[in-house]
C-alpha cells in the first residue's frame, strides 16, 4: 500500500519518509543529511558504469565487469557455488562463496556484476552480484550507471538508494521548483533542476550525468555570484564612511623610510589609499606571500587615518602576534606623535581600564589587539579603519563585531596564505583584492631540503653551523606531549635535543603555556638569548625574528601545504642564508610525501596554494567552511573554474538589467533561501 503523501518542503526532516525512524535518521545525520534537501543533494562519490554488458570474450581479468550469460554447468560444495557460463562469444567461470544458491538451475539466464580474475586462462567472476532474467522482467542490476554514496556502518548502499528514490518519487516535483531565468536555460540548453537531480541519482548514461552535474554546479556558483553582487550594490553608495587622507605624519614617515617600496607595495598602497579617500567603506583584501611587506602597506593606511583625526584598530589572531605588532608599530609610529595601545585578554584589570578609557577618550590613535577588541566593554571615540591580520582565522561575526564599534569603518583584511584566483572570484567576490607578489630587496630565497629518517645525522652539523654563525633555529613538532600517534612531541624532542646539543641554549613554546610565558620566551628568542626554540605551530603566523635562519619541521608529512609554507616563512626574514629542513617519519603517507616534494620544488606561495586547494578543498584552506560560503555540494572550485566564470558573467549581466530581480521573483527567493544569512543580504522580499 502506498503511504499517504504529506505536504513537504525542502527543509522537511528525513523522518517524513516511511521507514526512517530516529535510528535511521541518526545514521543519515552522520552523512550530514537531515532534510529532504540534503537527501536530494547527497552527491554520489562515484558511479559504477553498467550501461553496456560485455561479451564474455571481452571480459578483462583485474577489472570489475558486467555481463549477461546462460548457466551451462552448476556445482555446489561446502561453502561454495561454482558455475560455467556462456554467451554467443565464449565462456567464463563464476564462483560464489556461499552454498545457499540452491534456486539456481542450469539453462537459466543471469546478469552479473563483479570483479574478474583469471583461472587456467579462463576469466572468472569472483562472488559477483547477480539476478535471474526472464522474458517478462527487465534487468535491474545492469543497463545503467549505479551511484555509490558516502556510507556509514549502519547504512548500506541499498538502503541509501531506496530512501533517496522514495524521496525523489514522492517529493521532488513538489520541492524542486525552477528558479533560473528561462533565457539562461534556453541559451545553454540546460535541463531543469528537477531533471538534473533525478539524473544525479539515476543517470541514463555518462552524457546525461555530465549535463546534470554541470546544471547543479552552475546553480551553486550563479546563486553565490548573484548574492555577492547584490550585497555589494546594496552597500555601495548607501553606507557612508569617513574619508581618510594622508597628511603630515604620512609624509614624514615616507621621507624617513630607509628603503624603497617594491613595485607591488606601491600599487597596493595606491589602491588602498584611493579607496579610503572615498566617503563609503573600503572592503579590500591584501594578500601577499610571507615576507612580502603587508604590514608596511597597512601602516600607510593607518597613518592616513591618524592624519584624518580618526582611530584605527589592528586585530591579530594570537597574543604573541598582537604583541609583536604592538612593539613594531610603537617603535615606528610613536616618534611621529602617535599613541599606540595594546589590548589583549591577559592585561591586568588596572591596565585594561586605563587602555579602555584612553580609547574611548580618543587619546589612542592605533589600538592593536586580539579578540578582546570586539568585546562589549570596548568603545572608540572615532573608529574609521579596521585592519584584520590573518583574516581567515576570524569568523564573519567576529569581524562584524569589531566593525560595529565604528560608523561603517573602512576594512582592510590581510592574509599571508595566498588565496587562489578561483577562490577569490567566488568566496571573496565582494572584496577588492590587492596582491603583493614580490619580496623586498635583500631577501634571499630559503633553501628547502627533505631528510629521510636515515639521513638525520647530517642535521647536527647543520644546526651547529647556524648557531656558530650567531644565528638561531626553530624546531617544530606536531604534538605537545607524546600521544597515541607515533609522532614527535615538543616534550620528547626537547629532552633529546638537550642531550644532543648540551652546549646550546634551548627552550620550548607551545599553546598550553600561559600567555605571559609565551611572550617572555618569544622576547628571549627575539633578543638572541635562545639558540634553539622547540615549538608547535604556535609560531606559524607572523612571528618575525630576522636572526632565525633555520627551521626544522619534524614529521613534516603531517602538515598541509599552506601550513608548511607558513612555517617556512618564519626564516629568511634577515640577510643570512636560510634553510628549511623537512623531516620525514617512518610511516609517511604518499600524500604526505607529495606535499614535502612540492615544498622542495617550489617556494611560490600562490602555486602551493593552488595545489593545496586541489588537495584539501576551499573551506579548509581558507577557514571559511564554518560560514557555509564554500560549502558547495556539487561544485569544485578548481575543476569548475570555467563554469564559475560563466556563472559570474551571467549574474553580472542579469543584475545589470534588473538590479532588484523584479522580473525573477523565484530566483530572488532562492538566493535569500540559500545565502541570505551567510551573505547578510538585506534585499526586500
Amino acid at each position: 500500500m502506498t503511504p499517504a503523501k504529506i505536504n513537504a518542503r525542502l527543509s522537511s526532516p528525513v523522518t517524513i519518509l516511511e521507514g526512517i525512524g530516529p535510528k535511521t535518521a541518526k545514521a543519515f545525520a552522520r552523512l550530514n543529511v537531515f532534510t529532504l534537501e540534503d537527501m536530494f543533494f547527497l552527491v554520489p562519490r562515484r558511479y559504477e558504469d553498467r550501461t553496456n554488458p560485455k561479451p564474455l570474450s571481452d571480459i578483462e581479468p583485474g577489472e570489475t565487469e558486467c555481463a549477461v550469460a546462460v548457466i551451462d554447468e552448476l556445482s555446489v560444495s561446502y561453502g561454495r557455488t561454482e558455475a560455467v557460463i556462456s554467451d554467443w562469444s565464449g565462456s567464463a567461470r563464476v564462483t560464489w562463496f556461499t552454498d545457499k544458491l540452491g534456486f539456481l538451475r542450469e539453462g537459466m539466464k543471469i546478469a552479473l556484476y563483479g570483479p574478474v580474475s583469471e583461472r587456467y586462462i579462463v576469466p572468472q567472476f569472483m562472488h559477483p552480484q547477480f539476478e535471474i532474467l526472464t522474458a517478462s522482467k527487465a534487468p535491474t542490476l545492469i543497463g545503467k550507471m549505479f551511484p555509490i554514496y558516502p556510507g556509514t556502518a549502519s547504512l548500506t548502499q541499498r538502503a541509501i538508494s531506496k530512501f533517496i528514490s522514495s524521496a525523489l518519487t514522492q517529493y521532488s516535483g513538489e520541492c524542486l521548483k525552477e528558479f533560473l531565468p528561462i533565457r539562461i536555460l534556453k541559451h545553454y540548453g540546460m535541463m531543469s533542476q528537477r531533471d538534473a537531480v533525478l539524473q544525479l541519482h539515476n543517470p541514463r548514461d555518462n552524457d546525461k550525468l555530465i549535463r546534470a552535474r554541470n546544471r547543479l554546479v552552475f546553480d551553486e556558483l550563479f546563486l553565490l555570484q548573484a548574492g555577492i553582487i547584490m550585497r555589494r550594490r546594496q552597500n555601495s553608495g548607501k553606507v557612508r564612511s569617513q574619508a581618510l587622507r594622508p597628511g603630515k605624519r604620512f609624509s614624514a614617515f615616507m621621507d624617513n623610510l630607509p628603503f624603497t617600496l617594491t613595485d607591488a607595495q606601491r600599487v597596493a598602497a595606491y589602491e588602498i589609499l584611493t579607496d579610503i579617500e572615498k566617503p563609503y567603506p573600503m572592503n579590500r583584501l591584501l594578500q601577499g606571500d610571507v615576507g612580502s611587506g603587508k604590514t608596511l602597506v597597512a601602516v600607510l593606511a593607518m597613518l592616513a587615518c591618524s592624519d584624518s583625526y580618526a582611530q584605527a584598530a589592528f586585530m591579530a589572531p594570537t597574543e604573541i602576534l598582537a604583541q609583536q605588532h604592538y612593539i613594531n608599530l610603537k617603535a615606528s609610529l610613536e616618534p611621529l606623535g602617535l599613541n599606540v595601545a595594546l589590548l589583549t585578554g591577559s592585561l591586568k584589570a588596572s591596565e585594561r581600564k586605563k587602555v579602555l578609557a584612553d580609547i574611548y577618550g580618543g587619546k589612542v590613535h592605533i589600538v592593536v589587539g586580539t579578540h578582546a577588541l570586539f568585546s562589549g566593554s570596548v568603545e572608540f571615540a572615532n573608529l574609521a579603519l579596521v585592519i584584520v591580520d590573518e583574516q581567515h582565522r576570524f569568523g564573519v561575526l567576529q569581524r562584524n563585531a569589531l566593525t560595529a564599534k565604528g560608523i561603517s569603518p573602512h576594512v582592510l583584511a590581510m592574509t599571508a596564505t595566498p588565496i587562489p584566483r578561483t577562490l577569490i572570484m567566488s568566496v571573496y567576490g565582494d572584496l577588492e583584492v590587492s596582491t603583493l607578489n614580490e619580496l623586498p630587496p635583500g631577501r634571499k630565497p630559503i633553501r628547502t631540503i627533505s631528510l629521510a629518517p636515515h639521513g638525520r645525522g647530517k642535521l647536527r652539523g647543520f644546526v651547529r653551523k647556524h648557531v656558530r654563525r650567531g644565528e638561531q633555529v626553530y624546531w617544530v613538532c606536531p604534538l605537545i606531549d607524546d600521544g597515541e600517534r607515533d609522532l614527535a612531541s615538543v616534550s620528547s624532542v626537547y629532552q633529546h635535543l638537550r642531550d644532543v646539543f648540551p652546549e646550546l641554549r634551548i627552550a620550548v613554546i607551545h599553546g598550553r603555556l600561559e600567555v605571559g610565558e609565551k611572550a617572555a620566551i618569544m622576547a628571549e628568542f627575539s633578543a638572541g638569548r635562545i639558540d634553539l626554540l622547540v615549538a608547535t605551530v604556535v609560531i606559524e603566523v607572523g612571528v618575525d625574528v630576522p636572526n632565525a635562519s633555520m627551521i626544522v619541521i619534524q614529521d613534516a608529512g603531517q602538515f598541509g601545504l599552506a601550513q608548511l609554507h607558513q612555517l617556512r616563512g618564519r626564516v629568511g626574514r634577515g640577510t643570512a642564508e636560510s634553510v628549511c629542513v623537512l623531516l620525514e617519519n617512518e610511516g609517511i603517507t604518499p600524500e604526505g610525501h607529495g606535499r614535502i616534494a612540492a615544498m622542495v620544488e617550489s617556494s611560490d606561495g600562490f602555486a602551493l596554494a593552488e595545489q593545496d586547494l586541489r588537495n584539501r578543498g576551499a573551506g579548509e584552506i581558507c577557514g571559511t567552511h564554518q560560514h557555509g560560503v564554500t560549502d558547495f555540494r556539487v561544485a569544485d572550485l578548481v575543476r569548475d573554474e570555467k563554469i564559475l566564470l560563466l556563472a559570474r558573467d551571467e549574474a553580472r549581466k542579469l543584475l545589470a538589467e534588473d538590479p532588484d530581480l523584479l522580473t525573477e521573483p523565484q530566483l530572488k527567493q532562492e538566493i535569500m533561501r540559500r545565502l541570505g544569512r551567510v551573505l547578510e543580504l538585506a534585499v526586500t522580499s
